[in-house]
């Protein structure tokens, strides 16, 4: 009995649509997945907005992302807090630069003569007073043509609430005798004299710091008669109530 001959099978000229299938399937889940992870997450947005506004003193208006076409738009709203701390901070300043406008005034013939500078930033306001207004030469007591000025300056501190810290400068010039070892107990003890005469002259003990910072910052080259007098200073700084805002790092 002759075999049945089967007939071939025709060629399949679409099986290239399973691959395509395929393909395409996985391109669509790329890109929903590229999509998942590319979404605002709000809530988060919203905290590294109040975050950044605090550090910039915050804003009135509204704040929004950049619109584009492919990115939402989000609107997030100022926090009441950022405002206020805002209005403080602009407050403070206000009274700050009032208080150095007294300042220089009150110790206008020193500034003339350019032994005291008045300078404001965000720290508070810093009264720097040459050495040779206040002391010899290697000496910590106050002469007796530095108290005027000092008593000036202590009366206008008397009445104001903010902290005050008194830093001692010096030159590079080693200095060693039976009083000072060094440089930094020369800068802290003239420091602490000047601290000494404020209290005297009714300032507030609890408001007051004394430091000794030797000649290890100076504001003029060493290199000059005249930039080493002008290392040789007192500076009294005004401390700001509204510090820069501290962010504590954890340690694991």
């Amino acid at each position: 009995m002759a075999r049945k001959k089967y007939e071939a099978e025709p060629e399949n000229h679409e099986r290239w649509l399973i691959s395509y299938a395929d393909f395409i399937t996985l391109l669509f889940a790329f890109f929903v997945v590229m999509y998942a992870i590319s979404v605002v997450n709000e809530g988060k947005y919203k905290v590294f907005s109040v975050s950044l506004g605090d550090a910039f003193g915050g804003k009135d208006k509204k704040t929004a992302s950049v619109a584009s076409s492919n990115v939402p738009q989000l609107i997030v709203l100022p926090d009441p807090l950022i405002k206020r701390r805002a209005e403080a901070m602009l407050r403070e300043k206000e009274r700050l630069t009032q208080l150095a406008q007294k300042l220089t005034s009150t110790l206008a013939p020193l500034v003339r003569e350019g032994k005291v500078r008045v300078t404001q930033n965000s720290r508070g306001v810093s009264v720097e007073i040459n050495a040779s207004v206040l002391f010899d030469p290697g000496d910590a007591t106050l002469t007796p043509e530095s108290d005027q000025a000092l008593r000036a300056l202590a009366v206008l501190l008397k009445d104001d609430p903010h902290a005050v810290q008194v830093e001692g400068h010096t030159d590079p010039t080693p200095i060693r005798n039976a009083l000072f070892p060094s440089n930094w107990e020369l800068s802290a003890v003239r420091a602490s004299s000047v601290v000494r005469l404020f209290i005297e002259a009714g300032v507030a003990p609890g408001r007051l710091t004394a430091v000794g910072h030797g000649a290890n910052i100076p504001v003029a080259s060493n290199d000059t008669p005249e930039g080493k007098a002008r290392n040789r200073r007192v500076a009294v700084t005004i401390l700001s109530a509204l510090p820069d805002t501290t962010t504590e790092i954890p340690t694991r």
